[in-house]
């Protein structure tokens, strides 16, 4: 692994690791990814291997700009070119039927691919620098808490990646939003910063939030962004009484909610998150971090407004509980 302190250099030095086929973890606004060549089929091999991830599972290639998109797709529709226009760079991913000449293990051997461009100036000049598409899922073991900082990364990964691009904080904290055009009618694949209220505007046309079926896509497992450490999510009304049932056994427990205790004695670690649904993104995969290092028995998080704008954010921590919602126990 490979940390520079002049940004150019670095990027540089990155190119030149993945031309020769090496892992570059660097930031997007998003968090920060695993990348590769994707038109290296050892080199994206590399990126399951580093992970542990399954097969089947599709990247997000990362392109320079959106006149690249025929590049990796084809049948390309006017929506799609709309899309780009209007959101490229940023957290959007469209989900395209592939070109000739894809690999499979970049589609996770479907007949489609989910192509974006991602915002910080690091990330555009390394794949400029690199004058090709960047296979990048999150940089973190498969399953687990996605990265948001460099740190994060190395924590992860140590000497596994053979350079880390450190380009502070990411500024969204949540994966992208993936819209699907491939099919008849365009649907939502996996909420993110971007909110299917805007994309509808722009494309003059109601979309499908899917709950299943169509192309696979990354991040939408019923478990995934998981700390080792199990979360219960729980109604604010019930989070002071399950956190005390918890201690009532002798069971060290975090609360993350975004309202005060009733009691300053409630005996346990308790942080106050984010109103804000974008603050809350920006800061909620490196507390999941954080309450790793803290050995709790359990962490229990309260429920976010069912509302659009904290969709993606409900939708991170549904799949980060892996399905514990409601229960009395983090078992």
């Amino acid at each position: 692994m490979t940390l520079y302190g002049s940004i150019r250099e670095e990027i540089l030095y990155a190119a030149g690791v993945l031309r020769g086929g090496g892992l570059v973890a660097f930031p997007t606004e998003t968090v920060y990814g695993l990348g590769a060549d994707a038109a290296n089929e050892r080199a994206v091999a590399n990126i399951f291997t580093a992970k542990g991830r399954p097969a089947d599972h599709p990247l997000i290639v990362h392109l320079a700009a959106a006149d690249e998109i025929e590049r990796w797709a084809r049948d390309i529709p006017d929506s799609a070119w709309k899309l780009a226009e209007r959101f490229w760079p940023g957290p959007l991913t469209l989900i395209l039927k592939r070109a000739p000449g894809v690999l499979d293990a970049v589609t996770g051997g479907q007949d489609t691919i989910g192509l974006r461009v991602p915002d910080p100036p690091v990330a555009l000049a390394l794949l400029k620098a690199f004058g090709g598409g960047i296979a990048a899922p999150s940089a973190n073991r498969f399953g687990r808490v996605s990265p948001t900082s460099a740190a994060h990364v190395i924590a992860e990964f140590g000497d596994a990646v053979d350079c880390v691009i450190d380009g502070g904080s990411c500024k969204v904290g949540l994966e992208s939003t993936i819209l699907d055009l491939s099919g008849e009618y365009p649907r939502v694949l996996r909420p993110g910063a971007v909110m299917p209220n805007v994309l509808t505007r722009v494309l003059g046309e109601l979309l499908t939030v899917s709950a299943g079926g169509g192309p696979r896509a990354p991040g939408c497992l019923a478990s995934h962004y998981a700390p080792d450490t199990p979360l219960q999510l729980i109604d604010a009304t019930e989070i002071e009484a399950a956190a005390q049932s918890f201690l009532n056994f002798g069971q060290s427990v975090a609360v993350l909610s975004m309202h005060p205790p009733a009691t300053n004695e409630v005996g346990c670690r308790w942080l106050m998150m984010p109103a804000d649904p974008k603050e809350y993104g920006q800061v909620l995969y490196a507390l999941l971090r954080e309450i790793d290092t803290w050995d709790c028995h359990c962490a229990l998080v309260e429920l976010p407004p069912a509302k659009m704008e904290w969709e993606a954010v409900r939708d991170r921590l549904k799949r980060a509980a892996g399905g514990r919602q409601a229960e009395r126990g983090c078992a």
